[in-house]
């Protein structure tokens, strides 16, 4: 979205993670989503008196390699509390990281070759989840709540970034790779449907090289859509609100995705009103270097390194292509595609296949069978809608590409059979022949889907054209 002319807007996110831990922060209930209410919770992570936190090894290992994927410097590091009162947060305070983080000033590359600075990437913990009942679903005209903890005390990372983002699609951009890389380091799967990952988006307005604004904060948005919708919507409201001689004031604001706007939730807090304190219960984090360096050492290659070889086997790509060559990376079909490329498959129709036919899974199929299933349709032994169909059966089931498509009955068709059907089908429908043959390029598909149905999806798309070409002389 453009705003009206002389403004900008500036944002900057805090995206939250799940930690992808076998336990809790600082207690050994499950870290599992989906399980009955309520049913993951002791008296540590209730926040019952007398129960003390232990931290949890593997969720600063994860939050170490997350600092190291964006560049960040890892330091000592302390934790405090974060007093406020929610329902889903029975301690009445959150542990968290303040003056203090472990990892702090990084930076994430974005595809664009644009640069977002990283401020910090901190532990924390999670809190519940209320659900309203009744109503709109939120808090107020609901009927009653209900509270779960299971979600209290996942352990979380939080990364906030500068604020150098200047529109919503870049803001997508952002959130979007650094979801990639927080899989990619197996801190995080990265689910936004279940929470795994959410984001909080700042936002505000400016005219051109002056000062920021005053911010409103976007809570909880939990796809990328909703992310770039919600900003695109309240940096115009904030444009309308100041040119009608109004103020922006300082609050966090929900989105309400069925209507497409935001709204208040309440006025913004400050540091201050948190009154953080240092947690009493906990030991200040120093992770030597042996330990920066053993997980240093663990970290494969993030996506970018990934883009880059795969662009190097690739060659030179649109700006289509390049977005298709991060839906494979970030769906991990990078080494299936390197794999069939190498043997031979077209570069482009590897790319096409994997993203359009295995993302977001590869299930059961193997580099063999991808690479061997294209190379049949290469040839001409199957056609696209046959290769299709054997690659969803290799997803499923796994097996041999070649005993798959004998048992589905897939033979390659004859030239002598497909001018026969390409010739019953003109004579079936002489109108749209003299239109075709008169220039009316749309109806080389009409003919397609039409001998594609008539030969069961034997005949080659490409080679039907061909054939219609050759006809109309």
């Amino acid at each position: 979205m453009t705003l009206s002319e002389g403004w900008e807007m500036v944002v900057g996110l805090e995206v939250h993670t799940e930690l992808k831990t076998r336990t809790k922060m600082f207690c050994g209930c499950p870290n599992e989503f989906g399980a009955p209410p309520n049913t993951h919770v002791c008296p540590v992570c209730l926040g019952l008196p007398g129960s003390l936190p232990v931290l949890n090894e593997r969720a600063v290992e994860l939050a170490m390699a997350i600092g190291l994927a964006l560049h960040c410097t890892i330091a000592p590091s302390t934790f405090h509390r974060k007093n406020y009162f929610y329902p889903d947060m029975p301690k009445d305070f959150q542990i968290s990281q303040y003056d203090r983080p472990i990892n702090a000033n990084g930076y994430l590359d974005l595809i664009d070759h644009s640069r977002v600075r990283i401020e910090r990437a901190h532990l924390e913990e999670d809190t519940g989840k209320s659900t309203h009942l009744g109503g709109s679903g939120r808090l107020h005209g609901a009927d009653h709540s209900l509270v779960d903890y299971n979600r209290s005390g996942v352990p979380l990372v939080e990364i906030v970034s500068a604020p150098d983002i200047r529109s919503s699609a870049q803001a997508r951009d952002y959130a979007s790779e650094l979801r990639a890389i927080l899989i990619a380091t197996g801190a995080s799967d990265g689910r936004m449907e279940e929470g795994s990952m959410r984001v909080d988006a700042n936002v505000s307005v400016r005219r051109a090289d002056a000062p920021f604004g005053t911010r409103c904060e976007i809570k909880n948005l939990n796809s990328l859509r909703s992310l770039q919708r919600a900003i695109d919507y309240e940096a115009a409201r904030q444009v309308a609100l100041l040119e009608s001689g109004g103020v922006v004031r300082q609050e966090t604001r929900h989105w309400d995705e069925a209507r497409g706007v935001t709204a208040t939730m309440r006025v913004k807090e400050e540091a201050d009103d948190y009154r953080y304190f240092r947690e009493p219960d906990l030991v200040d984090l120093a992770p030597d270097a042996a330990w920066v360096e053993r997980v240093r050492s663990g970290l494969g290659p993030l996506p970018a390194e990934r883009r880059a070889a795969l662009l190097t086997l690739v060659g030179e790509v649109s700006e289509a292509q390049l977005d298709v060559v991060a839906t494979v990376v970030d769906a991990g079909l990078d080494a299936i595609v390197r794999g069939a490329i190498e043997r031979g498959v077209d570069p482009s129709l590897a790319l096409s296949r994997a993203a359009n036919e295995l993302a977001p899974d590869q299930g059961s199929i193997t580099r063999e069978g991808f690479a061997e299933t294209l190379l049949m349709e290469q040839r001409g032994d199957l056609s696209a809608t046959q290769s299709k169909a054997v690659l969803a059966t290799l997803v499923d089931t796994g097996g041999d590409p070649h005993a798959i498509a004998a048992d589905r009955g897939f033979e390659r068709l004859s030239s002598d059979s497909l001018e026969g059907v390409v010739g019953d089908i003109i004579d079936q429908h002489p109108d749209e022949w003299g239109r075709y043959r008169e220039g009316d390029d749309k109806l080389a598909q009409f003919f397609v889907g039409l001998v594609m149905k008539a030969t069961r999806g034997q005949a080659d798309g490409k080679a039907v054209i061909a054939a219609l070409s050759a006809r109309r002389g």
